[in-house]
């Protein structure tokens, strides 16, 4: 008799797991779209076919699939998840997004973990986690693999929204469990860097915080740099580092996407809506356009209506 064979084989009880994660949110998500739980940090998403999700920004959050799969870009590169593979972004970002595995008989099933900085912070100081140095920790969005501890974190997370009276007791202590995972995982560098206050990645964040604030106006990036306490030289550096883009190009995507979702949703004229977002010149805005999306705004536009099911992600 093998003396390993009452052993459970890790695979199968990890599909077994993700199985039943996949019906509970299939239960949660009967539809297609974006279904907001019980649980504030926890967004399901449902899509029965691969689809073009379209452009957004991105919150600060860690994502996975548990069935399916999906592909962000983000200033042409592309990043790629699904049941073995999570997503982690410690700042927003513009991005364009596409499921690309997906069937009305296995749906594509994502849950969303937002990531809170001020909670970040209180567990990093409670826990005496080191300090991440004032260099910055790299680009704020990165693929890397689904651990079995926090896989299974997710699940008993999930699980409470069958006893809604558990929610308010347990649900705390158990993001908080998910979130010490995450932290001292390979991407904890990443999450503490932009709760640091005066870290780069805190300054980043900070300057992303003002560019969307002011994005249709005119950006001086000596004024950006002023209010983030940054020399001009070092916010070019460390922006690029942790968006990839630099602040212009940032600023022109944030442009460019809102134009896209406004022409979706409002179907206005090309003209009004380049000058809602910022442009001076349409004849401008329509090459910037064709130039990020592929095609002039309103053959794009027109492509994307062709989708059933498209939605914007938050």
């Amino acid at each position: 008799m093998n003396p390993h064979s009452s052993r459970p084989d890790p695979l199968a009880t990890r599909e077994t797991a993700r199985r039943e994660l996949a019906a509970l949110i299939s239960r949660f998500a009967p539809t297609d779209g974006t279904h907001q739980t019980a649980i504030p940090s926890l967004t399901f998403y449902r899509y029965s076919q691969p689809v073009d999700l379209g452009c957004g920004v991105t919150s600060s959050a860690f994502v996975f699939a548990a069935q399916g799969a999906k592909r962000v870009m983000v200033a042409g590169q592309a990043y790629l998840y699904d049941h073995l593979h999570c997503l982690v972004t410690s700042v927003d970002l513009p991005v364009m997004s596409q499921v690309t595995r997906a069937s009305p008989e296995a749906p594509y099933l994502c849950v969303k973990f937002t990531l809170d900085p001020q909670r970040i912070v209180e567990l990093a100081t409670q826990l005496r986690l080191p300090e991440p140095d004032a260099a910055s920790a790299g680009e704020g969005i990165a693929v890397a693999p689904l651990s079995a501890s926090v896989f299974d974190t997710v699940l008993r997370l999930v699980r409470l929204l069958d006893t809604p009276g558990d929610v308010p007791v347990l649900a705390p202590l158990i993001e908080k469990e998910l979130l010490y995972r995450l932290m001292t995982s390979e991407q904890g560098k990443r999450l503490r860097q932009v709760a640091v206050n005066g870290s780069q990645t805190y300054r980043i964040a900070r300057a992303i915080e003002w560019i969307q604030n002011h994005y249709t106006e005119l950006l001086r990036v000596e004024t950006l740099a002023q209010a983030v306490n940054m020399s001009v030289s070092s916010l070019h550096h460390h922006f690029k580092n942790v968006t990839t883009l630099t602040p212009l190009q940032y600023q022109k995507q944030l442009r460019l996407h809102e134009a896209r979702r406004l022409l979706l949703r409002h179907s206005g004229d090309v003209g009004s809506v380049a000058t809602r977002v910022g442009y001076d010149s349409p004849s401008q805005f329509s090459r910037e356009y064709s130039r990020h999306f592929g095609a002039p705004p309103l053959r794009d536009i027109a492509r994307l209506k062709r989708w059933d099911g498209l939605e914007f992600q938050e």
